[in-house]
Order: structure tokens, then C-alpha cells, then sequence
């Protein structure tokens, strides 16, 4: 068992740490106009946070509040830039700790992992289990509104059972407790994403470690279990949805079990053990979304840089699929659309 991390605060503080996270926050953003504000004065503004730290007076600001309706409708909440600099700062130091204890099969919001080595995993698991088992079944669990339904003060205790730095620990808790709600983190903050797995560190270890499932694959709040018995199945999901209910006040939206000949339907793809395919309602969204942009394209009202990186960026997802023929129908569609060949 990795051992829990203790003396970090000076490590979080530090003047390097600071610089490293503001270039951080900064990447792909240093355009926006709250990002070149601060970079005008960003000594002076570092300086400013740092004081705040070493003084544990930091409080975060209030929240950018927006919604986004793709692949679902979320509303997004992002800290000001100022506080992404704290967020990274943290960040930095402390996601080792929690990489150390993360199972290797959990895949959303880490480096080097991401939906296509998810989707990778299930089809391995589905070939070894299809091997072991003959017919192979599937457990499939979604976490109903999984960011808004943490407890934040539950949260506290798992993350303090890996970092226990009082400063440290009080430092995420101004970052957690940004209203005196008791449940919720927002969407948009780095943080939110390391914690929102540590919440979910639990039920791997459940899964894996005490019950002995090996084929399992975890994205964020999306996970499934193979199993080569429908009722064993079945009993497995009710003993997880208790335990979730019971331990971090979390309800299922989605409990599923059905043969794995079906296709699972897991981080983007449908996936079997020979095959995979991009998920329907993706491909629909990504023709609806790159249809507008060619229309927009061929008005004048956007570049073609623009369409260039959203066509490469969905290309780049299905060409790990077999979806050659879907690939090329898109790709038809949008240069119609956009009257490439009258360019």
C-alpha cells in the first residue's frame, strides 16, 4: 500500500511551483483576456497568491458559469485564472501521491490514459473473458449526476487518508467549500477532475481487491464488470448500488446487465472482442456539429483552420474504430457542404 504524503505545504507553496503552474494554466488559453491580464503583471500577481498561501488567507473567487450541451448538457463551472494558477499549484504536488494509488484500469482525466486505451482495455477483456467463459456478461454502471452528487465533507476524509498535510488538506477545503452547500464540485476546475476520481477510488478497490473481479474498466463514473453469470451479475450491481449509496451517497442513473454480444457501449465506442465501432449518437452529433461549421466555413463566418482541426479531431477518434465507411461519408458531407471543390 503506497504510504500517505505528509510535509508537502512548502513543496505546494514554493516560488518555482507557482511559476511551473501559472505556464500550466496558461497553455492553450494565453490568448483570453483575463489570462493576458495577468500575464502583464504576473510577477506581481504570483507574488500576490504566494503571499496569500504562505498567509493561508486564499479564497477563491466566484466561479464562470456556462453551459455545454455536447456530448450531454452540463453546466460548466470554471475558476477565474488567478485560482487555476492555486488549482495547478496543487496539483502538481499532489496527483502523484494519488497515481500511486489508482488502479491501473481507471482511465478518464489521467496522463497517458483517455477513452481510447478505456475502450482498448474492454476489448481485451472481452477476448479473455469470451475465451474463459463461452458467454460472457456485462455489468454496467453510470453515476446519476456524478460531479454535482459528491459529498464534499466525505470527499475530505478519502483525500485525507493520502495527503495528510493540515495545510494542504485545508487549502482543498476553501477549494471544495465554495458555498455552504454539502454536496457538489465544479465541473471546470483541474482539481475537480483528480478529486472526482479519488471519490471513485473506492469502488475500484471494492471491485478488484474485494470481490476479485479482473475484468473490470473504469471511466470517471462509467464502469463496467464482465462476468460469465447473469444473476451472479445482477447480485454484484445490487451490492455495489448499496454500497455506493451507503458509503459516498452516490445513485446509480444507469445499472445494467446484458450479454456482452450486444456490444459494450463504453468511452465512446461500441465495443466487441473482435471488433469496435464510434458510438451512434457521436457520429449523428460530430456530422450535425461539422455540417454547421462547413456552412459557416463556406459564409465566410469561420476558417478554414477551424474545420480543418474539428474534421482531424474526429477522424482521430473513429480511425481507432472500423469505421472506414463512416469516416469517408463525413468527410463527402462536409466538403459539399463547404464547397471545397469549387476552392
Amino acid at each position: 500500500m503506497p504510504k500517505t504524503a505528509k510535509h508537502l505545504w512548502e513543496e505546494v507553496i514554493s516560488w518555482e511551483n507557482l511559476i511551473a503552474a501559472y505556464h500550466e494554466a496558461r497553455k492553450r488559453k494565453r490568448y483570453k483576456i483575463d489570462v493576458m491580464r495577468f500575464h502583464r503583471r504576473w510577477e506581481e500577481e504570483l507574488l500576490n497568491i504566494h503571499n496569500h498561501l504562505v498567509w493561508q488567507s486564499w479564497q477563491p473567487s466566484p466561479f464562470s458559469a456556462f453551459t455545454v450541451y455536447e456530448p450531454k448538457v452540463r453546466l460548466i463551472e470554471a475558476p477565474a485564472f488567478r485560482d487555476r494558477v492555486v488549482h495547478h499549484a496543487l496539483h502538481r504536488v499532489v496527483e502523484p501521491y494519488f497515481e500511486a494509488r489508482f488502479i491501473h484500469h481507471s482511465y478518464a482525466c489521467r496522463r497517458g490514459f483517455g477513452a481510447h486505451r478505456a475502450s482498448q482495455h474492454v476489448q481485451r477483456c472481452l477476448a479473455r473473458a469470451q475465451q474463459r467463459w463461452g458467454k460472457v456478461y456485462v455489468l454496467q454502471g453510470d453515476i446519476s449526476k456524478y460531479f454535482p452528487s459528491i459529498h464534499r465533507e466525505r470527499l475530505l476524509e478519502q483525500l485525507d487518508r493520502t495527503i495528510r498535510d493540515p495545510k494542504v488538506m485545508a487549502l482543498w477545503s476553501r477549494i471544495v467549500h465554495t458555498d455552504d452547500a454539502d454536496h457538489g464540485l465544479p465541473i471546470g476546475a483541474l482539481t475537480s477532475q483528480l478529486a472526482g476520481n479519488a471519490y471513485l477510488d473506492v469502488l475500484d478497490h471494492w471491485v478488484q481487491d474485494d470481490m476479485g473481479y479482473t475484468e473490470y474498466a473504469r471511466y470517471m463514473d462509467d464502469w463496467v464488470v464482465l462476468g460469465p453469470c447473469k444473476e451472479q451479475m445482477k447480485r454484484l450491481l445490487s451490492t455495489l448500488e448499496q454500497r455506493l449509496g451507503d458509503d459516498l451517497d452516490l445513485r446509480l442513473s444507469k445499472g445494467l446487465v446484458y450479454p456482452a454480444s450486444q456490444g459494450v457501449d463504453f468511452a465512446g465506442y461500441r465495443t466487441w472482442a473482435t471488433h469496435k465501432l464510434p458510438r451512434r449518437k457521436n457520429v449523428v452529433a460530430a456530422r450535425r456539429r461539422l455540417k454547421a461549421l462547413a456552412a459557416r466555413y463556406a459564409a465566410g463566418n469561420a476558417s478554414y483552420y477551424e474545420l480543418r482541426q474539428s474534421l482531424s479531431s474526429f477522424l482521430g477518434h473513429i480511425q481507432h474504430a472500423d469505421a472506414h465507411r463512416v469516416a469517408v461519408s463525413v468527410v463527402e458531407e462536409v466538403a459539399v457542404k463547404a464547397r471545397l471543390n469549387a476552392r
